[in-house]
C-alpha cells in the first residue's frame, strides 16, 4: 500500500518518492503519497512532481479500486517510468486551507450537535448537512460559539481505534451518510482538545490543523433546505 505521508506530517510541502505503476487512465501511483487523494468531501491535493529535468503539474490525487493513490497530470504528457524516482511538491497554500476548513467543519458539527448526512471542502468554504428538520433560530449565536472554539486554540490530535472498539462505540460516528473506513484492523480518530478540554472525536482520514487557533475567524453563510428533514450549512474564512 501507499505510504502515506500526509498522514505522518500534513505540514510537509515536498517529499521523494518512487513511481511504482501508472493507471489506465493516466495517473502515476508512487509508493510514498505526499498527495492527499480525494475522499471525505476533501479533495485532492494538486501541485507538481520532478525528475531530472522534468516537471509535471498534478491536478489531483485518487485512490486507486485496490487501494493506492495516484497523481493525476493536469495535462496529457509522457509519464515518468516505473522506478523512477521523484520529486513531490505540494500547492501548499490550497492544502493548507483545505486543512483549516476541515478543521473548522469539526468544530460546525460541536455548535450544531445533529446527526450529518454530508459535507464537501473546499479552499474557499466548506458546508455540512444536518439531520435538522427546522433551520437554527439564531445563526449569529452559532457563529459566535464557532468562533470562540477557534479562539481557544486547542490542540487537534490524532489517536487509533481497532474496528471492534468503533463498533462498541457508534456514537463517535457523526456522519450518516459516509461510514469510516474499517476492514484493515483500525481506524484513525482525529480530536479536539485534549483531557478536560476535549470537545471532540470523530473517526476521519483528512487532514487538519494542529491548533483551531490556526483556522481564523469564520463566518456563517447560508443555510439551506434541503429536503424535508435536511438543511445545509456554509462556512466561509471571514476575511
Amino acid at each position: 500500500m501507499t505510504d502515506l505521508l500526509f498522514r505522518d506530517d500534513a505540514y510537509m510541502t515536498t517529499a521523494q518518492g518512487k513511481v511504482v505503476a501508472h493507471t489506465p487512465e493516466g495517473g502515476i501511483v508512487v509508493d510514498a503519497s505526499l498527495f492527499y487523494a480525494t475522499g471525505g468531501g476533501q479533495p485532492g491535493d494538486s501541485g507538481a512532481i520532478s525528475w531530472g529535468e522534468t516537471t509535471m503539474k498534478i491536478a489531483t490525487a485518487v485512490k486507486t479500486l485496490d487501494g493506492e493513490i495516484a497523481l493525476v497530470p493536469a495535462e496529457p504528457a509522457r509519464l515518468p517510468e516505473i522506478g523512477t524516482e521523484i520529486t513531490q511538491t505540494l500547492d501548499w497554500d490550497r492544502r493548507y486551507k483545505h486543512m483549516q476548513i476541515h478543521t473548522a467543519l469539526h468544530l460546525l458539527s460541536v455548535v450544531i450537535p445533529l446527526p450529518v448526512t454530508g459535507g464537501s471542502i473546499s479552499a474557499e468554504k466548506g458546508r455540512l448537512d444536518f439531520d435538522m428538520p427546522d433551520a437554527p433560530a439564531d445563526k449569529e449565536t452559532l457563529q459566535a460559539q464557532l468562533n470562540e472554539l477557534v479562539d481557544r486554540d486547542l490542540e487537534v490530535h490524532e489517536s487509533w481505534i481497532t474496528d471492534e472498539e468503533l463498533a462498541a462505540k457508534p456514537d463517535l460516528v457523526k456522519t450518516m451518510s459516509v461510514k469510516p473506513p474499517m476492514g484493515s484492523g483500525r481506524v484513525r480518530l482525529v480530536g479536539i482538545g485534549r483531557d478536560a478540554d476535549q470537545i471532540d472525536l470523530q473517526p476521519c482520514g483528512g487532514t487538519h490543523v494542529a491548533r483551531t487557533g490556526e483556522i481564523g475567524r469564520l463566518r456563517i453563510g447560508k443555510i439551506e433546505k434541503k429536503g424535508k428533514q435536511n438543511r445545509r450549512v456554509n462556512i466561509h474564512f471571514d476575511d
